[in-house]
């Protein structure tokens, strides 16, 4: 049962990744344009970050779908041998 949650809390880091990154690089790269400039708009900081985690979603979308089904998978295929 322990092989299961950390296998399942694996698999949220491995698909959470990718988005909370391009989040991070984003906010950083947006958050020195703002020091450089002198702009302090609320929304230039947060539309750029969703454009790019749905762009992100777009690209990897179809591969964390395809993780978490294979988990599911695999989750219920051993179903019979985790109770014991």
């Amino acid at each position: 049962m322990e092989g299961l949650a950390r296998d399942a809390l694996w698999l949220v880091m491995l698909i959470g990744a990718p988005m909370l990154l391009a989040a991070l690089l984003t906010a950083f790269a947006i958050s020195l344009f703002q020091a450089a400039t002198q702009i302090l708009e609320p929304t230039l900081s947060f539309v750029p970050k969703l454009v790019v985690m749905l762009i992100v979603l777009a690209v990897l979308g179809s591969w964390m779908g395809g993780q978490l089904v294979e988990f599911a998978r695999m989750l219920l295929t051993d179903f019979p041998g985790l109770i014991e």
